[in-house]
């Protein structure tokens, strides 16, 4: 068998890691054909696609981004897109089935194109760790540690100057990197997308911890609405699939806790460092593990699922397991969090 394999949608600590794992076992133990396709599902629609073999990935489990490329390409869209076009493209190159590695939107193009009668079979890609089915997805462990780290660096020049410093971090509509980082790094009160606050709850909190000598660290995810706030702040359009590019609500909140509050207030928007650099040893041992899961997926014919990781076991859930309803935090896991504020 000729399998494709890509990665798509925003790049993530562990994607070179599990394109490793992939085609190591599926060449060494089921003789496996593999080929990388360029850019995601641009590469798909275009037929973009070149020999992987093991010297293709040697050495790559510790390497960042992806050596395949990745963008927002919708399949669906162009005058080349769509499952017919597509399955010609496969069939010309004699292409049986494709591994696509990537989140929510990727794996949702994955499922419509399995319904369409294309082989394909998901790896779960997020950092923002908001797919269901699976109880962490690889990125997110990198991500929190750099965002960790980025906070603990904040927090020394807060206390040199006596200011409350805001970190905004990824997540999208989910608040698991905020709740994880700015528990570990001390966080006077976390914004989540999952619980909503007004201005006046925060602004007391950053109080409590300045009256206590404290230099207060707000911690924000992009996706967070404050009360009375219809949908996530996004002034950037919308990407590839119709979604908001959400960022810059840490912009907002900064001069409004300096206004009621009276303490300087500065922003950090951590952004794309939380995508880049090395995988950390969990992210690199977990996306190993789907890798190697993926190629037996492959070989038994399991298309239209995902590998997935619940509790420490690697299976293999259904598409529609992992998209519709995102991997939100539970209160009871705020309320952990929230015990620490002020």
């Amino acid at each position: 068998m000729k399998i494709g394999i890509l990665t798509s949608g925003g790049d993530c600590p562990g994607l070179n890691a599990v394109i490793r794992g992939v085609v190591l076992k599926g060449t060494m133990t089921y003789d496996l054909e593999f080929v990388g396709i360029r850019d995601g599902w641009r590469g798909v629609v275009d037929g973009d696609f070149f020999p992987l073999t093991r010297h293709e990935v040697k050495g790559l489990s510790k390497v960042g981004g992806t050596i395949l490329g990745t963008s927002r390409t919708n399949p669906y869209e162009g005058p080349r897109g769509g499952a017919e076009n597509i399955a010609k493209t496969l069939y010309g190159h004699r292409i049986d089935g494709i591994i696509a590695i990537g989140g929510e939107g990727t794996l949702a193009a994955a499922n419509r194109l399995y319904n369409d009668g294309i082989n394909v079979l998901g790896v779960p890609k997020t950092i923002d760790n908001d797919l269901r089915a699976t109880d962490y997805s690889f990125g997110f462990d990198t991500a929190v540690n750099i965002a960790t780290e980025a906070m603990d660096r904040l927090r020394t020049t807060g206390d040199s100057h006596q200011r409350c410093m805001v970190a905004e971090v990824m997540g999208r509509h989910v608040g698991w990197i905020a709740l994880h980082a700015g528990i570990a790094a001390g966080a006077h009160v976390i914004c989540i997308p999952e619980v909503p606050m007004s201005i006046d709850q925060i602004a007391e909190q950053v109080s409590k911890a300045r009256d206590r000598g404290r230099a207060p660290l707000v911690v924000v995810s992009e996706g967070f609405t404050l009360q009375g706030m219809d949908e996530a702040y996004s002034d950037k359009g919308l990407d590839a699939f119709n979604r908001p590019r959400l960022g810059g609500i840490g912009e907002v909140l900064a001069p409004e806790i300096e206004r009621i509050t009276g303490m300087e207030t500065r922003a950090t928007v951590l952004g794309h460092i939380q995508r880049g650099g090395s995988p950390s040893a969990f992210d690199r041992v977990l996306a190993t593990r789907l890798g190697l899961h993926a190629a037996d997926a492959v070989v038994d014919g399991a298309w239209g699922q995902m590998v997935s990781m619940q509790g420490t076991d690697i299976v293999r859930v259904p598409f529609e397991e992992a998209l519709g309803e995102l991997n939100t935090v539970p209160q009871y896991r705020y309320e952990e969090a929230a015990a620490l504020f002020g």
